[in-house]
């Protein structure tokens, strides 16, 4: 029989990956409130960073066998916090845009959030950067140019159902390689 309490955290991860439920429930109890801290600095919800943290000792406990781990347990803890809330931060973003994507939008409740905002507005900016020449023309006059289709069209000698298209396609684009990046 294991006291729990006093063994590492390196122990009680070699014993989670043997299917011990008590090794977990005490690698819960040293890290909850800790990553619990972390996630709402961030998120600034209660329920947010609640719901991160459960989402974090879910996928600990799913792929317990899997896991392989290069630096301490803790960094790898922490690590996958910012992910999951990088992750939130996207959903919410992308739920409040509205099916809209615009790299004009701003994450400023904390210097944090600023951070992830420039990261994520860099990020966009790169897969615009990457679309096809008149497909990143049409998406930059509508989006950063804020033109209308119509003078998108009468600009660049096309259909204003072409330029409904490139756009439809920018997005599409731009949304694929997001989700790629937001996947844990």
């Amino acid at each position: 029989m294991h006291s729990y309490s006093l063994l590492t955290t390196e122990e009680l991860l070699h014993l989670l990956q043997e299917d011990d439920p008590q090794a977990f429930e005490e690698l819960y109890k040293r890290y909850w409130f800790r990553l619990y801290v972390s996630a709402h600095k961030r998120l600034r919800v209660k329920e947010a960073a609640e719901e991160a943290v459960q989402t974090l000792f879910e996928s600990l406990w799913k792929n317990r066998h899997h896991l392989h781990i290069h630096t301490s347990l803790e960094n790898y803890l922490f690590a996958s916090m910012r992910y999951i809330v990088l992750k939130m931060l996207y959903q919410q973003m992308e739920t409040a845009m509205s099916d809209d994507l615009s790299p004009s939008v701003s994450l400023q409740e904390s210097p944090e959030q600023e951070i992830i905002g420039r990261d994520l507005q860099h990020y966009i900016q790169q897969i615009v950067n990457r679309l096809p020449e008149r497909c990143r023309q049409v998406y930059q006059l509508s989006r950063e140019e804020m033109k209308t289709h119509k003078e998108i069209a009468r600009l660049m000698g096309i259909s204003e159902k072409t330029v409904e298209n490139q756009i439809t396609k920018a997005l599409r684009i731009i949304k694929t390689q997001l989700h790629q990046l937001f996947s844990l």
